[in-house]
């Protein structure tokens, strides 16, 4: 079961713009370990694909600097780069973990940083 709390925007905008319309979602994965972890790749494809579904718009470039634990309370922090090159940081959090299936809460930066030129 996936809660999401977005509204619709296009990726082709700034980040600045995406950052005020990105209120936070929720995602739920299911990983094949005894110790659940999700890898940094399969969390960024994760999150755009959450983030596509809610706002209705194409993927969004994430990338996830490393991989998920899954253990409540654990968090990571991704990037989504918006087409002029403005960044947004997104905090991904483990709310709970089923055995082998982690949920977590994804939730956007207020404010985004510049493309640097």
């Amino acid at each position: 079961m996936v809660a999401t709390r977005l509204s619709a925007a296009t990726w082709g905008l700034s980040a600045v713009t995406v950052a005020a319309l990105l209120a936070g979602c929720s995602a739920s994965v299911n990983v094949e370990k005894s110790e659940p972890k999700l890898s940094a790749n399969k969390l960024a494809i994760t999150v755009a694909e959450e983030l596509a579904a809610t706002t209705g718009q194409p993927k969004p470039d994430i990338t996830c600097p490393e991989d998920l634990a899954g253990k409540v309370g654990n968090t990571t922090r991704c990037t989504l780069t918006a087409d002029d090159g403005s960044t947004l940081g997104v905090t991904v959090t483990v709310s709970s973990v089923d055995g082998d299936k982690i949920n977590f809460d994804i939730k956007a930066d207020d404010k985004a940083s510049p493309a640097s030129n």
